[in-house]
């Protein structure tokens, strides 16, 4: 098998189904843990980004260098076409491989998706990614992913800070760069494009959030019709943590039908 360009965590079985998951903007894929023990039968690949976690942190950060890192993964596990996740900034790169690689993408799970963003809110967002995220210790940290997380279970936040967070001399940071980040909320301003029509897509938006334009809604109800499933999830933008039996659920509904 050809060497992985980036990090891939995989969870269930070995003879499961295999599906591909990609994070949200400053994550890794390590966060899909939780979705898999609610779906049986499924092997699921949860990358961790360029930029992020385990993987390589060196540029190019733009949406197309992540979805060519994908193919990558896809070719090195010999998978040629399957089921793709994403999640906020992930479900923006999966739709942008469905339109470029769609040979490679079966059907596509958009988590409360990242794509079309306002280019004001998206200043702020990359301006905001510059300043220092550090932390004096964990009891900091715990408080500050709790108050981000609301409504998640404390025991994701236990798992969040023990999977992404390292020392960094006295303080402690999570395991992503911040310049990729930066260039990720700036791609988050791209207009947004729709999956290709024939695409079989759920889409999950979570009605605690802001991330899913309404018009974008229509625009993909009009390009997919009835190959187009959605459900809003009564959840902040962190849906799958929150609220994981219902989001499985409704992935296991849909990855089996």
């Amino acid at each position: 098998m050809t060497e992985l360009p980036l990090h891939v965590h995989t969870f269930g079985p070995a003879d499961g189904r295999p599906v591909l998951a990609l994070h949200g903007v400053t994550g890794h894929g390590a966060r899909y843990r939780v979705l898999t023990e609610e779906l049986p039968g499924i092997r699921l690949h949860a990358v961790d980004l360029r930029g992020h976690g385990r993987s390589p942190w060196t540029p190019p950060w733009r949406i197309e260098d992540h979805v060519a890192d994908v193919v990558g993964v896809l070719n090195a596990l010999g998978l040629d076409r399957v089921p793709v996740v994403g999640h906020s900034f992930g479900g923006a790169i999966a739709v942008h491989l469905a339109r470029s690689a769609p040979e490679r993408v079966e059907r596509l799970v958009l988590l409360d998706p990242a794509l079309g963003l306002g280019t004001e809110r998206m200043l702020e967002q990359a301006e905001a990614a510059r300043a220092d995220e550090s932390y004096p210790d964990l009891a900091a940290a715990r408080a500050d992913r709790a108050q981000r997380w609301e409504g998640v279970p404390g025991d994701r936040v236990e798992a969040e800070l023990a999977e992404h967070l390292v020392t960094d001399g006295d303080r402690l940071l999570y395991r992503y760069c911040q310049s990729a980040v930066v260039v990720a909320w700036s791609e988050m301003a791209r207009p947004a494009l729709t999956p290709p029509a024939g695409t079989r897509t759920l889409l999950l938006p979570a009605t605690s959030a802001d991330f899913v334009d309404p018009a974008w809604v229509e625009a993909c109800r009009a390009e997919l019709g009835d190959a187009l499933t959605v459900t809003e999830v009564d959840a902040g933008h962190m849906l799958y943590l929150e609220k994981t039996a219902e989001v499985a659920a409704l992935m296991r509904a849909f990855l089996t039908s």
